[in-house]
């Protein structure tokens, strides 16, 4: 039926809906990206589930999001249910075998999975404002906040960096004004309030050290299968920005970190990106078209990225004509936009003159799909009506229990469990306030020289006049406390980088 260059999909159907063939992805074209897409309940959940275990049978790594908790199932055996069995036999699954997946669990919040962290570094000012949703003079700052980062060496790792970062800029808002264009102190205020937002939603988890290392998620096991990275997303869906900004830094990282490799005979990483109308919604045309150009040449380093959504129509363009391997289920057809996404999907296929592909798009059963994978020389097959194979592991979430078993056998167990904090922004400049602070006393002793005398709780009745209430604090002082109440864990590895790092910087 299939061998060791391919993952079985499931079978087409000829018109009368007898057996037709057995579809299947060649790995060898697993790099060229692919697209899950269908209504809600349609069966996309269980196509990315079959993907993943094909990809991880074929010794290929895998990373995905658990938007509802259904996807954590791959992670046990399956069982033998009636109509698990019946459709194995439809699709000629013979012998139709259960196993269990090796998964190791993530989540941006620590609480089902392995906290996954990254620095503010490493996000960089675009990704940044886009998880922000800043104005266009706010994001503005916010790349002068990462040019004066750079020139001063300053490691942003941590929310607390950042802030105190924003601090120094609005005390210099005069002297960097004349340097970079127009700094206001208004401005930068919106930047602390909305950062203190952020830090409230749960962000504060996410941003320090020590951050994913791009290895953890491309293991392998003793036996040669690749590691299945399954994110545990249900809560972080409460905040999608923070879900999408997330998603878009770690593909990013991905083609930072890793070398040029070219075509190989199966992909080295495959992304899933579940939810993905969340990655383009409300995006500025700039981040549009750094994910396209992030999408063209990521295959090159032998990575495959699969969107799932549920319209085609939430994928941009540009995006959607690099996705070569496709699985359509049904899509419903009432309105005049759902009316066009059906025509679209309709269009993005080779033609099958068996069938309507529109129409068939409408009248497809749960578990069922149209689909058009790679062929030899890259060339898309014909579409075709398939039923789905069934999953080997199990159908459905697996028990708390279960899922703190697996986490505490992980590889990566401990690793990430202990924030680490070291000496970054925030502990430098609170170091140049506090110097600052003592030389300002000093110079006003030295001064005063013992020679005026005060009224107590009055100030510079007689004297110099240098000297200041001792009930108002300096700018500085405002500055460190403010930023003390912070809180936030720590630190990164690199100053400003990536490509979908800066609206300014490309490769």
């Amino acid at each position: 039926m299939v061998d060791e260059t391919s993952i079985f999909i499931g079978a087409s159907r000829k018109p009368d809906d007898s057996y037709q063939r057995a579809e299947e992805l060649l790995l060898r074209y697993g790099n060229r990206h692919g697209l899950v897409t269908g209504a809600t309940g349609t069966g996309k959940t269980v196509s990315l589930q079959i993907l993943a275990e094909g990809f991880s049978n074929a010794g290929v790594p895998v990373f995905c999001a658990d938007i509802k908790g259904d996807l954590s199932g791959i992670s046990m055996i399956g069982e033998a249910k009636d109509f698990l069995v019946k459709r194995a036999g439809e699709v000629k699954l013979d012998p139709y075998q259960f196993q269990e997946f090796p998964v190791i669990f993530w989540d941006l919040f620590g609480e089902q999975g392995h906290p996954i962290r990254a620095t503010i570094s490493e996000m960089g000012p675009l990704l940044l404002s886009r998880l922000m949703n800043l104005t266009e003079a706010q994001e503005g700052i916010m790349n002068i906040a990462f040019r004066i980062a750079d020139e001063e060496g300053l490691l942003l790792l941590d929310l607390k960096d950042l802030q105190a970062l924003l601090a120094n800029i609005a005390e210099r808002a005069d002297e960097l004004s004349a340097r970079y264009g127009n700094v206001t102190k208004p401005s930068v205020g919106a930047i602390q309030r909305t950062l203190l937002v952020l830090e409230q939603q749960g962000a504060a988890n996410f941003f320090g050290e020590p951050a994913l290392r791009i290895g953890d998620i491309m293991r392998t096991t003793r036996d040669g299968r690749g590691a299945i990275s399954v994110l545990a997303a249900d809560k972080l869906m409460m905040n999608p920005r923070l879900y999408a900004t997330f998603l878009l830094w770690l593909m990013s990282e991905l083609f930072e970190e890793l070398p040029e490799v070219g075509d190989l005979d199966r992909p080295k990483l495959v992304f899933f990106f579940d939810e993905a109308h969340l990655l383009f919604e409300d995006a500025p045309k700039v981040l549009i078209d750094r994910v396209e150009q992030v999408v063209r040449l990521i295959r090159s380093k032998g990575v495959g990225v699969y969107f799932v959504t549920q319209n085609p129509l939430d994928i941009p363009e540009k995006v959607l004509a690099q996705l070569g391997n496709r699985v359509q289920h049904a899509l419903r057809a009432y309105t005049p936009r759902e009316q066009q996404a059906v025509r679209t999907a309709a269009e993005t296929f080779r033609p099958n003159p068996d069938f309507d592909c529109a129409t068939a798009i409408t009248q497809l059963a749960t578990g069922e799909a149209l689909v058009s994978m790679l062929e030899d020389k890259g060339v898309p097959a014909m579409v075709q009506r398939t039923l789905i194979r069934p999953p080997s592991s199990r159908l459905g979430p697996i028990t708390p229990d279960e899922r703190r078993k697996i986490i505490a056998e992980s590889p990566v167990a401990g690793q990430y469990d202990q924030v680490v904090d070291r000496e970054s922004a925030f502990e430098i400049l609170q170091k140049k306030a506090k110097e600052a602070q003592d030389a300002e006393a000093q110079a006003q002793q030295q001064n005063s020289g013992g020679s005026r005398w005060t009224i107590p709780g009055f100030d510079d009745v007689l004297g110099t006049g240098n000297r200041r209430s001792s009930n108002r604090q300096t700018v500085a002082e405002a500055a460190i406390k403010s930023v003390v109440r912070s809180v936030g864990s720590s630190v990164g590895r690199a100053i400003v980088r990536g490509i979908l790092g800066s609206l300014a910087r490309g490769r």
